[in-house]
């Protein structure tokens, strides 16, 4: 693992960190904040999971997460959000898809699955790292992200029950098999046949038995993607015929934007917080 650089805010530690994956064959780039109370023993880990076309870099630099995170006592981890390099299969005119665009599962069509294995890398080889190199509490770990990042948060924690004490998102993408902006890369790196886009479906999960505790939902009115992207009454729905608390926040004026995270940053962190038992 390679250091790339170390900053200090609200007495803890941003940094950014590189490392070879064996799982995406690539050399894949992530951040992570450690409050002030990592200095004294291990914390509880808050992954947050970025949207299409972004890197670990903008909820690092929009996401204003370090001021509450610090409070609380809580490890923010920002991955990528696919593997990337010059040998990685991408369409490089298409921001919903290949770079930018891993959906957080695993590829399963040529040329696609040597590298787009997002689902294992988050649940698997990048959790490994961490808890090897950082001072945190893997018993206590909570989850969550914005658009892609949120299906992603979702669809993890419904798969691995008893991993993460608290899941929530900003404006997640609830059902990625009929969203026009998700179905066309489905079906190129999970193929043709649906019965299996139902692993990174949350609603189809849901419906196939799969359980978190609670769920906690922002979503914002005026939002772009609402109707033909993110659906947010559909997860609705699934969890009321599941019996899954879910609170579901629906903004007032608010859109898609880093503008409508950072203003409910603090609330679901406080809320992760609360669940983890940070300070």
């Amino acid at each position: 693992m390679e250091t790339l650089s170390i900053a200090r805010s609200f007495d803890g530690t941003q940094g950014v960190y590189r490392h070879r994956s064996d799982v995406c064959q690539c050399d894949m780039t992530f951040a992570v904040f450690l409050p002030p109370q990592a200095k004294d023993g291990p914390v509880p880990v808050l992954w947050y999971l970025s949207g299409l076309t972004c890197t670990h870099q903008n909820v690092m630099d929009k996401g204003e997460y370090r001021r509450t995170a610090a409070a609380h006592g809580v490890a923010i981890i920002c991955p990528d959000t696919s593997p990337r390099g010059d040998h990685v299969p991408d369409e490089k005119d298409n921001w919903q898809f290949g770079s930018g665009a891993g959906f957080y599962l695993d590829a399963t069509e040529a040329p696609y699955a040597a590298n787009y294995r997002m689902a294992s890398y988050i649940a698997q080889e990048l959790p490994a790292l961490i808890a090897a190199n950082f001072p945190v509490d893997m018993t206590r770990q909570g989850i969550f992200g914005h658009s892609m990042g949120g299906h992603g948060a979702i669809t993890l924690a419904l798969k691995h029950p008893g991993r993460y004490r608290s899941v929530s998102a900003f404006a997640p993408i609830a059902r990625p098999g009929v969203a026009g902006w998700s179905r066309p890369a489905f079906e190129k790196y999970l193929g043709t046949d649906e019965a299996a886009w139902r692993a990174y479906d949350s609603v189809l999960l849901i419906e196939d038995g799969h359980r978190v505790p609670e769920l906690l939902v922002d979503q914002g009115k005026a939002d772009g993607f609402l109707d033909d992207g993110l659906r947010p009454w559909l997860l609705e729905e699934a969890c009321r015929h599941a019996n899954i608390p879910l609170t579901l926040h629906m903004r007032d004026g608010y859109d898609h934007s880093y503008f409508f995270i950072s203003t409910f940053m603090a609330d679901h962190i406080a809320w992760h917080a609360a669940r983890l038992g940070s300070s």
